[in-house]
């Protein structure tokens, strides 16, 4: 009853919960098309952002549903705990690159989560349930794959961009993983920034859910704090595993990228149009007539 009441306190489930996340969800979409921040011409970001929205409410309207079972199911915890880690891999490795090597993005998100829970597992500090098992390995795995899809989008576009950098390096003896690495390794580190700053402002600008989670469970200041400092310790060790990880990766061609020109159009569009990026058209300069 306490944790109910405290619950409610914090955040009523009610028809104006639905209708303040209606009005966030259409400013959020209505700035991004007003102010076409779209990455290229085939993709709308403010198409994203309505199925983003509209997605995590169906699936933590699922996940809420199973969950209770999940916790306290002995198949249905490492099922779920699998479903975590696909669902992650294909999310970055899509985020990263269009080609088929998306599927290498598993290689980064598990060298920093599996020995991170298998840390915490054969030292006692996490026992083997559900009800901790689920929470601490999700925000792992969010972790790796938040820093993997920062890393692997920044070393391609920054390879892209110092094509003939590389070029140099490789014409002055050095070898196509080398020369990769010395170019990319800056961009790489940026997929780190978010973290530290997460970190460096905790308790001062934000409270985390894992610090709010367990005082509305009920525990004591002090346990919070001290929970909430291992999560982001160990979230920073896991991305900066992910991160050295894509960056080799990048750095051996086994995650690469289709040149901009030979990327498919979105197969697609949008039926609003509001929502779909404007393609400009080129007028027709006068006297020019067109080859048969």
């Amino acid at each position: 009853m306490p944790l109910l009441t405290a619950s409610a306190a914090l955040l009523p489930v009610n028809a104006t919960l639905a209708w303040v996340l209606a009005v966030l969800l259409a400013a959020a979409v209505a700035v991004a098309a007003l102010a076409k921040l779209t990455p290229d011409q085939g993709t709308s970001r403010a198409r994203e952002i309505v199925t983003a929205g509209l997605r995590a409410a169906v699936q933590l309207v699922l996940v809420s549903v199973v969950i209770g079972w999940v916790a306290h199911s002995p198949t249905g915890l490492p099922v779920f705990l699998a479903l975590m880690f696909t669902v992650a891999v294909r999310t970055a490795g899509r985020r990263i690159t269009s080609d088929s090597t998306w599927w290498w993005t598993a290689v980064p998100i598990a060298a920093g989560v599996v020995p991170a829970v298998s840390l915490l597992l054969s030292t006692g500090l996490v026992p083997v349930t559900g009800i901790t098992m689920i929470p601490v390995t999700g925000i792992l795995i969010g972790g790796a794959m938040t820093a993997t899809v920062l890393a692997g989008r920044q070393s391609l576009a920054v390879l892209r961009l110092r094509h003939g950098e590389v070029e140099a390096a490789l014409a002055l003896g050095m070898i196509d993983r080398d020369a990769r690495v010395e170019i990319a390794r800056s961009a790489a580190s940026e997929a780190l920034v978010p973290g530290l700053d997460q970190t460096r402002t905790v308790g001062l600008v934000t409270l985390p859910g894992a610090f709010v989670g367990m005082l509305l469970g009920g525990a004591d200041p002090v346990t919070a704090g001290a929970v909430q400092l291992f999560v982001l310790v160990a979230l920073m060790a896991v991305q900066a595993v992910a991160v050295a990880t894509t960056l080799e990766l990048i750095a051996r061609a086994r995650i690469t990228d289709l040149p901009r020109h030979e990327k498919a159009p979105d197969p697609r569009p949008s039926r609003i149009p509001w929502l779909t990026p404007r393609r400009r058209t080129r007028p027709e300069q006068p006297g020019r007539t067109q080859a048969p």
